[in-house]
């Protein structure tokens, strides 16, 4: 059996020795080889001869394996032109794709179209399984490392740099790298590393100033209602001998910040001469140092009820409460305000919710409030304006004097001399004390009286120091809050920080202690 095995193995081999003979080269006799199963050797051409079969079976097989193998190798001599053409055409088409494509587009379809070929190749030729085992993850990695196309960028604007525009020609294509990488060009710059000084300047430009036209509608509207508000105090009250309503405030001196949004409307109370004396806030029961009390006088040879404003007395004294009170009752009951809005093209009405005597005015263009002071003017030596104010206590009959004249005309006074920027610094530490929740209770006295102090003691006032000014103004107003003292520049007697609570202090000097160590914070 088993040398029958081997005879049938040998049997085998005659196709390619047969193929062999028919190109022309015949076998050659060569050595005995000794296979294993078989007692003894053979020539190689005798033992492609199976024993008990003759000469001319054995040479029939051999003409039937020839035909065999020579239709196998047409075969595959004809996939092989087959497979010749189609990479002819791969080349072809692969050469025309670079200049539709382009470089990156050729390089996908190049990798593609060699993948499919080797599947091709694979299916029309057998292959060994340890073969087709071993470069099967060739393909497979060669398909899985065929790069996505990358979009296309998007048409360059007029306000990308020059130095950003790469022709795509020369630019590598890298079909790896997916992290989005921002060419130099097109990086966003760094911040600015501004000087206090110039972020004051920014600050003053966005929200100080105030436009022209606001200003001036503001104006014309105060002084419409002037007129309007003083013919009807002669209608209402001819026996009462009030002035002429004067329009004013810090919108008119060039003290106002942000917005024009406040304008004071005096209403002057005209007394007689030889018949009113002033006394001071200290030398009455009240012992008020910001007050002055009107006293009547000359009772002996003008007895009570000579004088208009005899209605008003109170123990002897002009009482502002009472003028106030009637001035109040008026301004909401019998003025009519809508048809005076209608002729102003505005919509007017009298604060109800405030001690004062406020009117609040809403026009298309702007919010307006209007704050009539009833005032005495020129009543002392040195003109001091004594508003009727709402005051408490003891002090309620008397008369608050205002020092806001006298301010603003000594800050442009000293302005004027050394064309400072006193004025500046005050709009700036309104502003900043506006805009912050905290700071607005300051107002605007205390900051004058810090800027008045500093105006006096610093020489140079150029816009070059503004800066320097500005942290010299917060170290006062901190020193002073920690203090709880910060005397008035016109009367020292008067403490403008006396009517602070202590939890207020603590959270305005806070604010102001943060904005020392950091200035930015406050702009």
């Amino acid at each position: 059996m088993e040398r029958v095995r081997s005879r049938r193995a040998l049997g085998l081999e005659l196709g390619p020795v047969c193929l062999r003979c028919l190109w022309g080269h015949p076998p050659a006799l060569g050595p005995r080889r000794s296979f294993p199963g078989l007692s003894r050797s053979i020539p190689k051409p005798v033992r492609a001869l199976r024993p008990g079969r003759s000469t001319a079976s054995s040479s029939r097989c051999a003409d039937t394996g020839a035909q065999a193998d020579m239709a196998e190798f047409s075969q595959k001599r004809d996939k092989q032109h087959g497979s010749e053409g189609l990479g002819s055409a791969m080349d072809f088409l692969l050469a025309n794709a670079r200049l539709v494509l382009g470089v990156g587009g050729a390089a996908v379809l190049g990798i593609a179209t060699l993948a499919v070929k080797r599947l091709i190749d694979r299916a029309t030729s057998p292959r060994d399984e340890d073969d087709t085992k071993g470069d099967g993850w060739k393909e497979l990695s060669l398909l899985k490392a065929t790069p996505h196309q990358q979009p296309r960028p998007p048409p360059i604007t007029l306000s990308q740099p020059r130095s950003s525009l790469i022709p795509s020609s020369s630019a590598p294509v890298r079909s790896t790298d997916t992290s989005p990488q921002s060419p130099a060009g097109l990086s966003s710059q760094a911040p600015l590393c501004l000087t206090l000084q110039e972020k004051l300047l920014a600050f003053e430009h966005d929200h100080v100033a105030i436009p022209a036209a606001q200003v001036a509608l503001a104006k014309q509207l105060a002084g419409d209602i002037a007129l309007e508000l003083q013919a009807y105090l002669r209608n209402k009250f001819p026996e009462l001998p009030f002035g002429a309503l004067v329009p004013g405030g810090p919108l008119y001196d060039g003290l106002q910040a942000g917005a024009a949004e406040h304008v004071r409307l005096l209403v002057p109370v005209v007394l007689e001469p030889g018949l009113w004396s002033l006394v001071p806030g200290v030398d009455t029961v009240a012992r008020d140092p910001r007050c002055w009390a009107v006293r009547r006088t000359q009772l002996e040879f003008c007895p009570r009820g000579s004088s208009p404003w005899d209605r008003f007395l109170v123990g002897g004294y002009f009482s502002s409460r009472v003028l106030l009170e009637l001035l109040r009752k008026a301004l909401a009951a019998s003025v009519n305000w809508p048809a005076i809005g209608g002729l102003l093209g505005c919509l007017i009405r009298p604060s109800v919710a405030s001690e004062e005597l406020l009117l609040e005015v809403q026009h298309e263009r702007l919010e307006l409030t209007v704050a009539v002071l009833v005032a005495v003017p020129g009543a002392s030596a040195n003109d001091h304006l004594l508003l009727a104010w709402p005051l408490e206590g003891l002090a309620g009959n008397l008369w608050l004097q205002d020092l806001y004249p006298v301010e603003a005309a000594r800050l442009r006074a000293l302005d004027d001399q050394d064309a400072g920027t006193r004025r500046r610094l005050l709009l700036l530490l309104c502003a900043v004390c506006h805009r912050h929740p905290a700071l607005g209770q300051l107002g605007r006295s205390p900051l004058t009286q810090v800027v008045l102090r500093l105006g006096e003691e610093e020489a140079d006032w150029a816009e070059e120091v503004l800066g320097e000014r500005f942290l010299q103004a917060l170290e006062l107003l901190v020193g002073s809050l920690e203090q709880s003292s910060l005397p008035c520049h016109f009367n020292p007697s008067v403490n403008l920080l006396g009517s602070f609570r202590e939890e207020e202090i603590d959270a305005i000097g806070y604010v102001l202690y943060s904005g020392l160590q950091a200035p930015e914070g406050l702009l």
